[in-house]
């Protein structure tokens, strides 16, 4: 069995440790390499392309913000998933590392079988999106007047782009109008719309009389049409463009 490739960052020694420690445990999972600060995890995730880099949100100098959209931006790193680690869910530099391209996040007290599950999920290619964490997250940044959404400089996947961070290392991006969602179809749009709500493949079907294979392709046109890098970055898509609002 290949065993899938992690990347620690975080600034503090003891903490690197312990999850290196449960990492390596794993059957399936091995620890590549420790980074100490954001500008570290860029060069080693640069160096060593890592299936997921777990890291650290709050670090001093670069942030997990910062290198989350340096990281999404390598040449030849596309396949390199970044999962964020928090201390609490409502943190505006989460909300920025999920626009910046980061495949989910995970709160520092998650159990450990819990975060062992969380990067096979995200070395597995898929986003980690817990609906009622972070659509509430998204929910409470995404259309705060001068708040996480009004940078200047904008990081994409591709470099410069609309779902990214802000050069000042804010969560900073260019406005997403509803005309951005003018090349969807109605199709597309219900379905954007209840991803947005949270709402499972399973669901979104069952939702709107369609198969599951039927939503999976209406998210990979939804996922180009929009450039976005996974599930989350549509959730903050649909709240940003104003097709969902907080609170309904």
């Amino acid at each position: 069995m290949k065993r899938r490739t992690i990347l620690v960052a975080d600034d503090e020694r003891l903490v690197r440790a312990a999850f290196r420690m449960l990492i390596d445990s794993s059957d399936d999972l091995v620890t590549v390499g420790e980074a100490g600060t954001g500008g570290e995890a860029v060069a080693l995730a640069a160096e060593l392309l890592p299936d997921v880099v777990l890291m650290d949100i709050r670090m001093p100098g670069m942030t997990g913000l910062e290198a989350t959209g340096l990281i999404r931006a390598l040449p030849g790193a596309e396949g390199v998933r970044v999962l964020v680690l928090t201390t609490f869910d409502l943190d505006e530099y989460v909300y920025g590392a999920l626009r910046a391209g980061a495949s989910g996040f995970l709160l520092k007290d998650t159990p450990a079988a819990d975060l062992l599950a969380a990067l096979r999920v995200v070395a597995d290619g898929q986003a980690l999106l817990a609906p009622s964490v972070t659509t509430r997250l998204i929910a409470e940044f995404a259309r705060r007047p001068g708040g996480a959404g009004n940078g200047r400089h904008g990081t994409g996947r591709h470099g410069t782009g609309r779902h990214g961070i802000g050069g000042d290392g804010g969560a900073g991006r260019a406005s997403v109008p509803m005309a951005e969602l003018a090349g969807l179809s109605e199709r597309e749009r219900e379905v954007l719309l209840q991803i947005a709500r949270g709402h499972t493949n399973d669901q979104i079907a069952e939702h709107l009389g369609i198969s599951r294979v039927t939503v999976k392709t209406h998210i990979r046109r939804l996922l180009a049409k929009l450039d976005a890098h996974d599930r989350a970055q549509l959730v903050v898509v649909a709240y940003e463009s104003g097709l969902v609002t907080p609170g309904h």
